[in-house]
């Protein structure tokens, strides 16, 4: 090839050479003109091309091309064998294939006939040249020639194709297998044999695949083998294939075996966790029994190693943990099953959530466009890995706490605006992100705005009219909310005019905005206003409230009734007539008239008769019975309202008649001889007419034969009768009379000469015949008083016995005089009862007798029925009936038993009725069930006991709310008229099924078979009984149903449903066409029959033609109605052909389905549709228009679109149709959901497949709609007299349809409550609805979205409401709920009862007072009160009820605990129920006496001596006091049974020590605590002397002195069961003084002990002992030591010498001065002369002198303000004090005995009590000592019996106390070295000792005070000096001579020494 060129310069020129764009480098020559191609190829064929560039030039290049092309001769690529041996039936492949160029064309030829020519459809020429053979038969043996030939040459080859038939082989067969279940398997069975042999697989006897038979899941593949699939269990067995022809048969076994397929049963699944939580992904997987499973985790694609992360733990089943995830931790996890039975993999996402970061950057502006409203903005934060769930905005106003505004803001937003807030206040705001993990952290406060003022946007509250006068109302109002109030209020405007009338407003304006009140005045009587009442601010005037109507009150009439007349009709009974006042002066409602009578002179007591108002009678009448007979009257008669009476009418007087005359008045005898009397009487109270004269007899007694009888004048009012016997008895009568005859007698028995007397009381009372309401008391009478007795009294105590309780007359029986019993009725049943008895004769009453016993009288069935019944619908099938219980005096019988039975029935009818018992006394409500639907039921309740039951109530109707149908309507039909029509007729519903008034009926209908909705068709009014159901389904199978429905709703349809079909009518069009197969000359077609086709389909009928000629060219074929597809033949190719296919019918060929196709092969499919488009103008609620442009068709024309759509922000992608129409490109996607966001997307399909989906839309949000869903009304209860509370739960979200801005009650007056037939009431108009029969609908709009509960008040009382209730949003209003139904008119108590107040009434019983609730919150009559009472902060455990039924202001609260404070609440009840409690009232009882000591313990037990002590009562019942100890020997010690009695003064201290126990004798003790008196007594035995198991006693102690100190020596004893713990040394005065501890606690390893001497008293001798202990306590003593005297060595002042010195020298001054004395008194002698007392020969104890304790457990006793002095019998006797001074008591003991005398009391504040000597066998004789002598004006002291005397240690027991020094503490103990007080401190071990209360108080002690035997280290207690005293100012110590130390001891409290 050559490429000339040409261009200058020429030495740029440059040609290149490409051979189909590759650049050429060979070959080239002649400066690249030239390119030679030795020896082409066919892979040199191709566009050569030269280009011509001229370098470094801007010239264009210029090219040239031709195309070379090399032809190659045919040569064999594939050849068949020379000779070919196939079998019968067989298909054989003759290869044929050449290369060359162009293509070779390959020809067949047999037996050198062209192949083509024999038309033979076996012989087929494949692709590439092969030819085939199929079924192969003898005849096709021969030669076969293959010819290929080309443009460049011919080529040939041959075959020789032998036709063979064999017998079958199996030359393959089937192997034993496994499979996995649900996996498919082949079971080979390769055969050979000619023909082909038939193969046949049996399994038994079963065959499951053959050229006949297939069972499903069994295939036969061409080769002969089983393919089975899928595999299931039941197939393993053995199979068995069979090979048979025509030259015989054979067979080939396998087993099969089927595993369980290993599958993850449990998948993991998405889960999203909390960071640093646990994750948990199950992998379950069943597999079978024996395969082994193996678990591999992959996150995003790479296995999770287990062992090498502790955070990650995989469970042998499969499961992985992962612990502390973290973000990390994020990711796909996969988790690999493998296994020989099968693998299975499933993948989970693993979210790690946290909490939300804070919104940033807030923003907060006022918005220009809405008023009260602020705009907010922010940017979005992190969200933690969780999508948003919302944001929560919180608000502050005016500095307010934060609080959530908005809680669910759009997680998509950034802005909001927050509306609805109040003008004139200030805001801030706050914002927060919430995830699912929680609530992030707030961002931070935006600036605060303040919003302007503006008016009032809301009417002022809860405004009240009342009328106060007949001329003025009172209004009361509160302020608007303050949410509404926009600004300061300024004060308020009302309007006011007459209701209904036109006129115009009045104003009032108050300035004064904290005045909530005005009186209207001057307003005009019994009119009714309308009012209303706005609030202003700075901004403006307010909202009016809603009108308030409200009457003046009534006037009283202004006249008189008219035409009175008056006139006596007997000589009890006035009779009136008189006609009405004329309306117009009634100023008011006629409430009836009085007819007045009083007698002249007493206008106060006038007789009052109220008669009714009678409207059909022009003249009225009324009677006054039971006046006074012959009495002067003034009658007048006047008219009343409900303020107040009328004027009187004119008075007119009249008498009334005569009648006879009453008893003559006190009958007395006077003057009584032998055979004369007087009688004197007075005249009659009652004379009842003019008296004519007086009726005296007489006649001895019980001989009538002796009666005298005398007439008297009027005047005569005494008689002398004489001409009597002596001494006899007589019977005189007296009686005035009248000209209407005689009067009552008087009459009484005298005996002539024996004056008559007082009578004495009767005796021998005794009771019988106990009935329910009756007695019978026999009784003898007492003295008659010599006369006889003319009245028997009977009195007695009612309920409560006692000595205190009140007597009340009962019974009296007059002019018995000889009775011997009475029977006393109307008694009350079952009550206790007390009689006495008293008779009456002329002189006067008898003093009451004896009472008798306590008597209850006998159970009775009740007297009354039970009050208020009332009745009430309760619901649909219930009724809620109320009742007021009997009170307690009204059971007649044991309260436990007492109930009440309710019987009920239905009226009309005559069924049995039913009863209902209910066993609690207290109820008084119950709820009758099970009733029927819309049925009236009457009702009455009667009272039970156990006796019987009570009379029945009155009875009381009520009808159950209606209800909706039960049943459906009757002789249902169904007919069709038209291919789309049906007509539907029925009868009514059966009349106990009907459940209320039928409004209309329903038609319900689908499809039958259908999942399709019901349809309805609506009939409105109850006389229509057919529909004609139109735009039906044609040929379409119908269930028809009939409901009929009620104001509540729609009842149950009509059952069995009704079968019907519409007509036929011609079809609709085919659908789904579709071309699967298309060739460039063919093509087949597929369809499905009609959607629609409306008949039998009889044919199909297709037409196709060229899409660019007319119809008249098509070809048309008609295909029989089974037929689904058709193929059509010798179409052109690439042309485009219209296919037009329609169904036929009896009816005739119906609408057509077109289609286009291409006669191509090169189809595709078709590209994806652009982006899908909404304009806004197309969104609506529930629907938009979806715009596309459609996509390249790949040559298959697009037959559907399918449209899908998804919900924002979660959901997933639904189809919304799939048959959208191919030429379409717009779409209205319907049945959305309003105020919703959704995204769209569009994909085409053709015969190729679908497309992609295009992409997905932009997010649109629908429109809201109104709300489909409405709230449910939760309750609708009474809440006053006028209102009821609606509480309700708001439809959820997604119903709101969008913003929810709030609700509507609907409410309307039931009328029905009056109607008594309702059937029978029809609809007559078809479009008539409920409104016909009743009232229309108030509506009240509520504006706050987020109410749900709401007060609907001024409605009207005693009416019965039906309410509904309905949202609204921007739209519209929703749906309304079912009919809640209220009584108006009661309501509960709203306000607790008033002023509580308690007052203690005794111990037990609590009197409560209170005042009723308010009057405005009683809402009606208040039945009763409840009582709550309970001990104080105990109210669980304590609580109880107590029930008046009566509205009493006061109970008794009785059998309550003793000074316990108690807590007290008070709430009333009416009809309604119960209403509020008041607040608790605390209240506590009086004291009362002690329960019994909690317990008594003994401890330190010795032979003489115990410690006891005690518990504090259980039940205090008040302060405690003190404690009165009593013991004594159980038997008599030494004949003598001593009771010594000790009170202890205080709550502490609980024990005491006891010392002058006798050993071995059993002693009892019995402590009582005390109050304001003694509570029961606790007591307990202890025996003296060493217990079981003690030591024994140690050695005889002897005693050395070595100086001032004493040293004891004792040898060990016996040591008992246990070992020796410790000794104890007792020391007692040798003359006879009681044993005490000196040392306590010596080791027990001690068997000497050493003391000084300093701690006994000098100059006594004593006596020592010793006793071991050890753990079961004080052993035996040992023998007491030889006596020891405690004297040192005395001074000289104390030798006898120097003492008789001072003697003599004392006695010489003695003298003198007594001789000074006696000049003296000789020379006053006249003198005054001084107070003298009998002063004692010895020392006295001055003022201030006391008593202390030893032990400082017990309180120092104190002789306070009190100057003793004793007779000479405290004389000296050898040295010493014969006797002691007066025995001392602790300050909080008293000790007494027999010779005590009680004037001591005064000594000490302690109460008497006695300590006496039993003599026992033996009487002792007790030696009377002297008695004190005390001045006049002092009080008189004790003397002390004898056998205290002989007790030295009484001696130490007196100190001296400075007056005017007050008491210490008496737990200071000391103890020193020195034996000197100091402060010390343990109290003893039985029991711990509470603190000391503050009454009990110590004593100063002086100087060498101490304990008695004080060694070192004691832990004896002493009393402490108080420290503010100094010792100077203490006196020195008594001591006597005898006593054991000096002033070194006082007594122990309760110890031996006292007793």
């Amino acid at each position: 090839m050559e490429c000339v060129a040409n261009a200058r310069p020429l030495i740029k020129l440059s040609i290149a050479w490409r051979k189909d764009g590759v650049l050429v480098t060979s070959g080239l020559s002649d400066f690249n003109r030239r390119l030679t191609i030795l020896s082409p190829t066919v892979h040199q064929s191709g566009r050569y091309e030269c280009e011509a560039v001229l370098r470094s030039s801007s010239v264009p290049s210029v090219s040239a091309g031709a195309y070379l092309h090399v032809l190659e001769p045919p040569q064999f690529v594939k050849e068949p064998e020379r000779h070919i041996t196939a079998e019968m039936e067989k298909v054989v492949d003759i290869p044929c294939q050449a290369r060359g160029v162009p293509k070779p064309e390959i020809l067949w030829f047999k037996d050198a006939v062209p192949i083509s020519s024999l038309k033979i459809p076996r012989y087929r020429v494949l692709p590439g040249g092969t030819l085939q053979v199929n079924g192969l038969l003898p005849d096709d043996t021969g030669m076969f020639q293959c010819f290929a030939s080309n443009q460049a040459g011919e080529l040939q080859t041959n075959t020789y194709l032998a036709v063979t038939s064999i017998s079958p082989n199996i030359t393959a067969g089937p192997a034993d297998s496994t499979v996995i279940d649900g996996m498919s398997v082949i079971l080979h069975c390769e055969t050979s044999g000619a023909p082909r042999p038939a193969i046949t697989w049996q399994k038994g006897e079963r065959i499951l695949a053959s050229g006949s038979v297939q069972l499903p899941r069994f295939t036969l593949l061409e080769s002969g083998s089983l393919l089975i699939s899928p595999s299931h269990i039941s197939d393993a067995g053995t199979y068995s294939c069979l090979a048979t022809n025509s030259r015989g048969i054979d067979e080939a076994n396998a087993d099969l075996i089927v595993w369980a397929r290993t599958r993850i049963t449990s998948p993991p699944q998405d889960q999203s966790v909390i960071k640093g939580t646990k994750a948990t992904m199950a992998c379950g997987v069943t597999h079978d029994p024996s395969v082994t499973v193996r678990y591999v985790w992959e996150k995003e694609g790479s296995v999770l190693h287990t062992n090498s992360n502790p955070r990650i733990r995989l469970d042998p089943d499969g499961t992985l943990h992962i612990s502390q995830t973290w973000s990390g931790d994020i990711g796909t996890y996969t988790c690999h099953v493998t296994s020989v039975g099968g693998n299975d993999s499933r993948s989970a996402h693993l979210r790690v959530r946290q909490l939300p970061h804070a919104p940033e950057n807030p923003v907060a502006v006022l918005s220009l466009v809405e008023r009260r409203a602020i705009n907010l903005t922010w940017a979005k934060p992190f969200d933690g890995n969780s999508p948003l769930i919302r944001y929560i905005l919180e608000v502050s106003e005016n500095n307010a706490p934060w609080a959530v505004l908005l809680a669910n803001i759009e997680p998509e937003s950034s802005a909001v605006t927050v509306s609805g807030l109040i003008p004139a206040r200030s805001y801030q705001f706050r914002i927060c992100a919430v995830n699912d993990v929680g609530k992030g952290q707030f961002s931070k406060e935006t600036d605060r705005l303040s919003l302007p003022e503006e008016p009032p946007s809301a009417p002022p509250q809860n405004v009240i009219a009342s009328g106060r006068t007949n001329q003025s109302i009172m209004i009361q109002w509160q302020p608007p909310a303050e949410s509404h109030q926009n600004g300061i209020i300024r004060g308020y405007v009302i309007r006011y005019c007459l209701s209904g009338l036109p006129v115009g407003y009045q104003y009032k304006n108050i300035t004064n905005p904290d005045v909530n009140n005005l009186l209207l005045e001057d307003l005009i009587i019994w009119t009714n206003y309308e009012i209303e009442v706005a609030a202003y601010n700075e901004a403006g005037l307010g909202v009016h409230s809603h009108t308030v109507t409200e009457w003046t009150l009534q006037g009283v009439p202004t006249v008189a009734p008219g035409n009175v007349h008056a006139e006596a009709v007997n000589s009890t009974t006035i009779r009136f007539s008189w006609t009405a006042p004329s309306p117009q002066f009634i100023n008011g409602i006629n409430q009836g008239y009085k007819l007045l009578a009083w007698e002249p002179g007493q206008e106060e007591e006038v007789t009052v008769v109220t008669v009714r108002p009678n409207f059909q009678d022009s003249i009225h009448v009324g009677y006054i019975k039971g006046l006074k007979k012959f009495t002067e009257y003034s009658t007048s008669v006047l008219c009343f309202t409900t303020p107040g009476d009328g004027p009187r009418s004119t008075a007119q007087v009249l008498r009334t008649h005569e009648d006879i005359p009453g008893p003559v008045g006190h009958l007395s005898f006077t003057e009584i001889l032998d055979t004369s009397l007087k009688v004197s009487w007075r005249e009659p109270i009652e004379k009842n007419g003019i008296l004519t004269g007086y009726r005296i007899s007489w006649e001895e007694y019980n001989r009538t034969n002796t009666r005298v009888t005398h007439y008297l004048p009027n005047v005569t009012l005494q008689y002398r009768v004489t001409g009597l016997t002596a001494l006899t008895t007589y019977t005189i009568e007296v009686a005035a009379m009248t000209s209407q005859g005689q009067g009552q007698l008087s009459s009484s028995t005298i005996s002539s000469g024996v004056p008559p007397e007082l009578p004495g009381p009767p005796t021998n009372m005794a009771i019988s015949n106990i009935a329910p309401r009756s007695v019978t008391l026999q009784f003898k009478p007492g003295y008659d008083g010599k006369t006889s007795i003319s009245r028997w009294q009977v009195e007695a105590q009612i309920g409560v016995i006692g000595e205190n309780e009140e007597w009340v007359l009962l019974h009296q029986l007059p002019n018995e005089p000889d009775a011997r019993s009475l029977e006393v009725p109307n008694l009350n049943p079952y009550t206790f009862y007390r009689f006495r008895m008293r008779q009456v004769n002329i002189v006067g009453t008898s003093p009451s007798s004896q009472p008798s016993r306590k008597i209850q009288t006998l159970q009775a069935p009740p007297d009354i029925a039970p009050a208020n019944v009332t009745l009430r619908t309760a619901s649909e099938t219930s009724l809620w009936l109320r009742w007021v219980p009997l009170p307690e005096w009204e059971y007649n019988g044991n309260p436990e038993f007492v109930g009440y039975r309710v019987q009920y029935s239905r009226t009309g009818t005559e069924g049995r009725a039913l009863t209902h018992g209910i066993p609690d006394r207290l109820e008084r409500e119950f709820t009758i069930e099970d009733l029927e639907e819309w049925a009236e039921y009457e009702v009455r309740v009667q009272a039970v006991n156990g006796i019987g039951a009570g009379p029945w109530s009155r009875p009381v109707r009520g009808r159950t709310r209606e209800s909706v149908p039960s049943s459906g309507p009757t002789n249902i039909s169904a007919f069709a008229t038209t291919s789309s029509s049906i007509l539907v007729r029925w009868s009514e519903v059966p009349e106990p099924d009907r459940n209320g008034l039928v409004l209309g009926y329903k038609v319900v209908y689908k499809e039958k078979d259908s999942d399709s909705a019901l349809r309805f068709w609506t009939a409105e009014g109850n006389t229509t009984h057919s529909l004609l159901l139109s735009d039906l389904g044609k040929y379409v199978l119908y269930e028809i149903k009939v409901l009929a429905f009620t104001r509540i709703g729609d009842g149950v349809p009509s059952n069995p449903p009704i079968l019907e079909r519409t007509l036929d009518d011609v079809p609709g069009p085919p659908v789904g066409i579709l071309f699967p197969e298309v060739r460039t000359t063919s093509v087949r077609l597929i369809w499905q029959s009609p959607a629609q086709p409306n008949g039998i389909i009889l044919a199909y009928q297709i037409t196709y033609r060229l899409n660019s000629t007319n119809s008249n060219t098509a070809t048309v074929d008609v295909l029989n109605p089974s037929a689904r597809q058709y193929t059509a033949t010798g179409l052109k190719p690439e042309l485009v052909y219209v296919f037009r296919i329609t169904a036929q019918t009896r009816k005739g060929w119906g609408e057509a389905a077109e289609a286009l196709v291409v006669t191509t092969e090169k189809r595709d499919r078709p590209q994806p549709t652009s982006l899908p488009t909404v304009r806004q103008e197309d969104v609506q609620a529930r629907k938009v228009l979806l715009l596309w442009e459609p996509g390249s068709d790949g040559l298959s024309p697009v037959r559907y679109y399918t449209v899908q759509y998804r919900e924002l922000p979660d959901s997933n992608w639904t189809v919304h149709s799939a048959s959208v129409n191919h030429e379409a490109s717009s779409y209205i996607v319907d049945r959305l959901k309003p105020f919703t966001s959704y995204q769209f997307r569009v994909k085409s399909t053709n015969d190729i497949g679908d497309s992609e989906f295009s992409e997905e839309s932009e997010a649109i949000t629908t429109l809201q709609d109104a709300p489909d869903e409405a709230p449910v009304i939760l309750s609708v209860t009474p809440h006053t007299t006028t209102s009821v509370l609606i509480r309700w739960q708001p439809p959820s979200e997604e119903h709101v349809n969008g913003i929810l801005l709030g609700f509507q009650i609907r409410y309307r007056e039931l009328l029905y409550d009056g109607l008594r037939s309702f059937t029978v009431r029809t609809v007559n108009s078809p479009t008539a609805t409920w409104t016909e029969l009743t009232s229309p609908y108030s509506v009240r709009n509520l504006t706050e979205s987020s109410l749900t509960q709401y007060e609907l008040d001024n409605l009207s009382k005693h009416k019965r409401y039906e309410i509904r209730l309905s949202v609204y949003n921007a739209v519209g209003e929703g749906p309304t709920s079912a009919p809640q139904e209220v009584f108006v008119g009661e309501a509960v108590p709203t306000g607790p009862p008033q002023n509580v107040a308690i007052q203690s009434a005794t111990a037990t019983q609590l009197d409560v007072t209170w005042d009723p609730p308010p009057v405005e919150a009683q809402n009606g009559d208040i039945q009763g009160y409840k009582i709550f009472y309970w001990e104080f902060q105990r109210q669980n455990e304590t609580e109880r009820l107590r029930t008046l039924f009566l509205p009493e202001g006061g109970v008794k609260l009785k059998n309550l605990t003793g000074y316990t404070t108690y807590m007290i609440s008070v709430g009333a009840f009416n009809a309604a129920g119960d209403g509020p409690r008041s607040p608790a009232t605390r209240g506590r009882t009086q004291q009362a006496a002690p329960s019994a000591s909690s317990f008594i313990h003994f401890g330190e037990l010795t032979t003489t001596s115990v410690n006891v002590s005690w518990g504090e009562p259980v039940y205090p019942n008040g302060i405690i006091e003190g404690y009165r100890l009593i013991y004594e020997p159980c038997t008599p010690v030494d004949g003598v049974s001593k009771i010594v009695t000790v009170d202890v003064k205080g709550n502490s201290p609980r024990w005491m020590k006891i010392k002058d126990l006798a050993d071995g004798v059993t002693y009892n003790f019995r402590i009582r605590a005390k109050t304001f008196a003694y509570g029961p007594e606790v007591e307990a035995n202890i025996t003296t002397g060493p217990g079981e198991g003690a030591p024994g006693p140690p050695g005889e102690p002897f005693i050395s002195r070595y100086g001032s100190a004493l040293t004891i020596h004792w040898a060990s004893g016996d040591p008992g069961r246990g070992p020796i713990s410790r000794y104890v040394i007792e020391a007692r005065p040798s003359d006879e003084g009681l044993w005490d501890i000196l040392i306590k606690d010596i080791p027990k390893e001690v068997t000497s002990y050493t003391f000084s001497m300093d701690i006994l008293k000098q100059g006594v001798s004593y006596d020592f002992r010793v006793i071991g202990v050890n753990d079961y306590g004080y052993g035996s003593p040992s023998a007491p030591s030889p006596s020891i005297s405690a004297q040192k060595v005395a001074p000289f002042y104390e030798e006898w010498w120097f003492l008789v010195v001072v003697a003599l020298v004392g006695l010489i001054f003695i003298l003198l001065l007594v001789f000074i004395l006696i000049i003296r008194g000789q020379s006053k002698k006249y003198a005054k002369k001084s107070d003298s007392g009998n002063n004692s020969n010895c020392n006295a104890l001055s003022h201030g002198e006391m008593v202390s304790l030893d032990e400082g457990r017990f309180p120092a006793l104190e002789l306070n303000n009190r100057k003793l002095s004793v007779k000479n019998s405290f004389c000296r006797k050898n040295g010493v004090y014969t006797r002691s001074p007066p025995r001392p008591s602790p300050g909080s003991l008293h000790y007494s005995d027999e010779d005590v005398s009680t004037k001591y009391n005064d000594l000490i504040p302690a109460e008497s009590s006695s300590l006496t000597e039993k003599p026992s066998e033996i009487s002792e004789s007790q030696g009377s000592d002297s008695e004190y002598e005390v001045d006049q004006d002092r009080p008189k002291t004790h003397s002390f019996v004898n056998h205290y005397i002989s007790d030295p240690t009484y001696y130490n027991s007196w100190r001296r106390q400075q007056k005017g020094i007050s008491r210490v503490q008496a737990y200071s103990y000391t103890e020193s070295d020195s034996g000197e007080p100091e402060p010390s401190a343990l109290p003893p071990p039985l029991p711990p000792l509470p603190p000391l209360p503050p009454q009990l108080n110590s004593v100063p002690k002086g100087q060498g005070q101490g304990s008695l035997y004080r060694p070192k280290g004691s832990r004896t207690p002493t009393p402490q000096q108080q420290p503010s005293i100094p010792p100077s100012q203490n006196s020195t110590l008594y001591r006597p001579p005898s006593s054991l130390a000096p002033g070194s001891r006082a007594p122990i409290a309760g110890f031996s020494s006292f007793v």
